[in-house]
C-alpha cells in the first residue's frame, strides 16, 4: 500500500465556480497547494483577476456568469479552448435570498433556485465530454457540489429557496452519481457550516458569537474547507461516490437539541 501520493493533485486540472472569494477561493487555495492547475470563475471579472494573480501562476481566471444555463456552456467553451481535459470540476457559485414568507418574492426564488441547482447541473453537463476525457478506471474524474448543512436541516432565518435548493442539490448529486460513474466521473457533495464569507456575513462579522453555538466551539477555517475538497479530489476519494460530507463542527451531527420543558 502506497499512501505517499493520497492527497496530491499533481498534473490535475480544476475548476472552481464561485473561485474568487470565500469558500470556493478556499477551495482553489488548497487544490493548488496539492500540485494542481485552477481555473477560477466569477461573475465579477475584477475580482476573478485580482483572485488568480494572488494564487500564483497555477490559478487562471474565466470570468462568467453561470447563473444561466447559456452562461454555463459559455464557460464550458472558455475551458475547452483551453484545455483537452478536466479533471475536477467544483460547482461552488451560489445565492442566498432572505425575507419573510409574506412577502417573499418570485424573483428570490428564481435567482437562487437557477444559480444553486440549475446551474451545477448545466454546467456539468457542458463540460461532459472535457470530464469523460480525463476519466480512466484508475483515476475518476470528479465533480463535487458545494451544498449546504441548511440542505440537511432547519435554521431559524426565513431562507426559504436557499434551503430548498441546498436539499435539491444534496439529492441531485446522487442522481447524477449514479449515472455518471458508468462515465468514470465521481460526483460527491461537500455541505458547510459557519465559514466566514460574503454570502455567511454572521460567521464572518460575528465569529466568536457563533462559535458557542457550535460543538466544536469554533467556526470553519480555510484549512478545513480545503481539507475535505482534497480528499475528494485526490487518489484518497476515489472511492466516495453520491456521498455528502458535513464540514459545520458538529452542527449536524452531534448538536444537542433544546428539551422544551428547559
Amino acid at each position: 500500500m502506497n499512501t505517499t501520493d493520497l492527497f496530491r493533485l499533481d498534473g490535475r486540472v480544476a475548476l472552481v465556480t464561485g473561485g474568487s472569494r470565500g469558500i470556493g477561493r478556499m477551495i482553489a487555495a488548497g487544490f493548488i497547494a496539492q500540485g494542481a492547475k485552477v481555473y477560477i470563475s466569477s461573475r465579477k471579472a475584477d475580482a476573478c483577476l485580482a483572485t488568480a494573480e494572488e494564487l500564483g501562476e497555477q490559478c487562471v481566471a474565466l470570468p462568467q456568469d453561470v447563473s444561466t444555463v447559456d452562461g454555463c456552456r459559455a464557460l464550458a467553451g472558455q475551458l475547452a479552448a483551453r484545455e483537452d481535459r478536466l479533471d475536477i470540476l467544483v460547482n461552488n457559485a451560489g445565492a442566498a435570498w432572505g425575507e419573510p414568507f409574506e412577502t417573499f418574492p418570485e424573483k428570490g426564488w428564481d435567482k437562487v433556485m437557477d444559480l444553486n441547482v440549475k446551474s451545477p447541473f448545466f454546467l456539468t453537463q457542458a463540460l461532459h465530454p472535457l470530464l469523460k476525457a480525463a476519466a480512466r478506471p484508475e483515476r475518476p474524474a470528479k465533480v463535487i457540489n458545494i451544498t449546504s448543512i441548511d440542505g440537511q436541516r432547519l435554521n431559524p432565518w426565513e431562507t426559504y429557496s436557499y434551503q430548498a435548493s441546498k436539499a435539491a442539490l444534496i439529492h441531485l448529486t446522487r442522481r447524477m452519481a449514479a449515472r455518471l460513474i458508468g462515465d468514470g466521473i465521481n460526483v460527491t457533495s461537500i455541505a458547510p457550516g459557519a465559514f466566514a464569507s460574503e454570502m455567511n456575513r454572521a460567521a464572518r462579522d460575528h465569529g466568536g458569537e457563533v462559535a458557542g453555538r457550535i460543538p466544536a466551539r469554533r467556526i470553519g477555517v480555510a484549512e478545513d474547507m480545503a481539507g475535505a475538497a482534497i480528499y475528494l479530489a485526490a487518489r484518497a476519494g476515489d472511492y466516495v461516490v453520491g456521498e455528502t460530507i458535513t464540514v459545520d463542527g458538529g452542527l449536524v451531527n452531534a448538536a444537542l437539541g433544546t428539551s422544551i420543558d428547559a
